[in-house]
């Protein structure tokens, strides 16, 4: 018996009928935080995050709320983006308060594992600041995403201050 229903799944994957097949895979879905705005639509989003894996490479990224947080209160400037699919919400709440004290722009993102991928990390990373030149203010090395920043920059600065409080 279990042999024939295996055979009627196959079959059925087969001629693309999918009312008889079971899902055996639960479809990934994100669960977006009600506080996530202004959160980066997904032509945006590429951008960013082709931005960061650029940053990244060139070790101009602060990982992580802790990183984030310092940055923002050593005054550093740069973009942050924040993942809005983080649980739970409390942890990064105090990021976007930070970053509107400090004039530094920032954008919620659909997924913390895209982050942390573009972020060269394993894991999934709740919030990422790109500095533009890192620490040392190396432009040499920010030459290969100066223009993608730039253009994201803007982009982001215009949905912050779309945004009515």
């Amino acid at each position: 018996m279990a042999k024939e229903k295996k055979e009627k799944k196959v079959k059925a994957a087969a001629s693309g009928n999918d009312s008889d097949m079971e899902v055996d895979a639960p479809r990934k879905t994100l669960e977006i935080s009600p506080i996530a705005s202004p959160l980066a639509q997904d032509k945006l989003t590429k951008k960013l995050l082709k931005t960061v894996k650029k940053a990244a490479k060139a070790k101009h990224v602060k990982r992580g709320v802790k990183e984030v947080v310092k940055g923002l209160r050593k005054g550093e400037k740069g973009l942050v983006l924040i993942a809005g699919d983080i649980s739970p919400i409390d942890v990064v709440t105090h990021v976007p308060v930070l970053c509107e004290d400090n004039n530094v722009p920032y954008v919620f993102l659909p997924s913390k594992e895209d982050l942390g991928t573009a972020g060269s990390t394993k894991r999934p990373t709740s919030c990422v600041m790109v500095v533009l030149g890192g620490k040392k203010k190396d432009m040499d090395a920010a030459k290969d995403y100066k223009d993608l920043y730039d253009e994201c920059f803007s982009k982001v600065k215009e949905l912050d201050e779309a945004i009515i409080y």
